[in-house]
């Protein structure tokens, strides 16, 4: 089973490219758009992002373990194991 968890901004365009990717090849994921969160909410999803990639850009994909930054489709793909 695939394991795909995402931390987006809800206005991204290059999130919504990575979940449109994602659904259009039938993959089920679990996100964050971590600009709709508010408080200790907002901050606890900033420290999980900022601990998988330092630059805190988004989108940040963890796809069966591996950290992927940005739409990066080649890496995506790989990671899925296409």
């Amino acid at each position: 089973m695939t394991s795909i968890q995402l931390y987006t901004l809800s206005t991204c365009v290059y999130c919504k490219a990575l979940k449109k990717y994602l659904r259009d090849n039938g993959y089920e994921f679990d996100y964050v758009d971590v600009d709709t969160l508010s408080g200790s909410e907002r901050e606890e999803a900033l420290l999980k992002v900022m601990k998988l990639n330092p630059s805190i850009s988004f989108p940040t994909a963890v796809i069966n373990g591996v950290v992927i930054v940005g739409h990066d489709k080649e890496k995506i793909d790989k990671a899925l194991g296409l």
